[in-house]
């Protein structure tokens, strides 16, 4: 297998992520060994360890994987569709459209009846959110159009965030707010991951029918539209299931930032610029950043577990940084 194939990236990515969620089951406030792991798979033994690898360690596992796929696949399609290596989720505003539809089921208290209630509004603002991206772009919308459409609802996004935060009528409201947009899979269950799990594997499927697509796109849209691909499909498959795949892991995990930003080019340098083949890498790759934080989080010693967000922030801003500075001198 070749160093540059995409084959031959995965299978190690994957290798290297199956061997971090094994190593999560053992890690945690609660260090477990093998036969306490084995124990809780099987459902036998000790209840508490049943407990601990059943509820509460396997579920935040899965969900730190999907979620980190969902973000890594998402910000490479939207990379490819952008023709910007500078480009995630957030620039067509799913990310803090679903953000506010999490904000408003807390604001309103709807988050207090049942546990389905914020990822179903996160989801559901998610795809609002998209259905007004396309209808403010237009039918046959530029992808600069595109972009300041999603500059324009990202914004505003934000801004109804901080009003509901500025307006929070009690500070346990306040406070829930600040610390879901923090981001984090703590106490998270598999009620979670059954809900918003559909919509992430719906995504998942959009997204990867446009690796055809994506690599006549990198030689512009006129000479993509003369190789006869359907620039229109595209864009709306790579909308579409971006707002599918990242709203349904925001509705799950909170706002977590930089992965779809960081995992494409973590990437590139083991399957090149093609942006059709750097999907299903940067997905793997990006579960495996998501899922080696959480274990940062649950391990780091402190009186209060630090918030997954913030992590993957701490360690994204500076890669951001360095990339734009790279950015500008390869143009030189």
């Amino acid at each position: 297998m070749s160093f540059r194939s995409p084959y031959s990236a995965s299978i190690l990515l994957f290798a290297l992520l199956l061997t971090a969620m094994a190593a999560s089951l053992f890690l945690g406030y609660a260090p477990l060994g093998v036969g306490d792991v084995f124990q809780g798979l099987i459902g036998s033994g000790d209840e508490r360890y049943v407990f601990i690898v059943q509820d509460i360690r396997a579920p935040r596992i899965l969900l730190g994987a999907m979620v980190g796929g969902s973000l890594g696949l998402a910000g490479a399609a939207i990379q490819g569709l952008l023709r910007n290596p500078l480009a995630d989720p957030s620039v067509i505003g799913v990310s803090s459209s679903a953000g506010l539809g999490a904000v408003v089921a807390i604001y309103y208290g709807f988050a207090a009846s049942s546990a389905i209630i914020v990822p179903v509004f996160a989801i559901s603002f998610a795809i609002a959110a998209m259905l007004v991206l396309v209808w403010l772009a237009g039918k046959d919308a530029s992808i600069l159009t595109l972009i300041l459409a999603g500059v324009a609802i990202s914004s505003l996004a934000a801004a109804l965030t901080s009003l509901a935060m500025n307006l929070s009528p009690n500070p346990f409201s306040l406070n829930d707010i600040v610390l879901w947009l923090l981001g984090s899979l703590a106490n998270r269950s598999f009620t979670e991951l059954w809900i918003a799990g559909p919509f992430m594997v719906a995504g998942w499927v959009l997204l990867l029918s446009t690796a055809r697509a994506l690599p006549s796109l990198s030689l512009g849209e006129d000479a993509a539209a003369s190789l006869g691909v359907d620039l229109r499909r595209v864009r709306l498959q790579t909308v579409f299931g971006s707002a599918f795949a990242v709203g349904g892991g925001v509705a799950v995990s909170g706002a977590i930032g930089f992965v779809g930003l960081v995992a494409p080019h973590l990437v590139r340098p083991l399957v090149g610029h093609d942006p059709g083949r750097l999907l299903l890498p940067s997905a793997l790759a990006g579960a495996l950043i998501l899922v080696l934080a959480d274990i940062g989080v649950r391990t780091i010693p402190g009186d209060a577990e630090l918030k997954l967000g913030v992590v993957t922030a701490l360690l994204g801003a500076p890669f951001f940084l360095w990339l734009i500075i790279y950015t500008r001198r390869s143009m030189r």
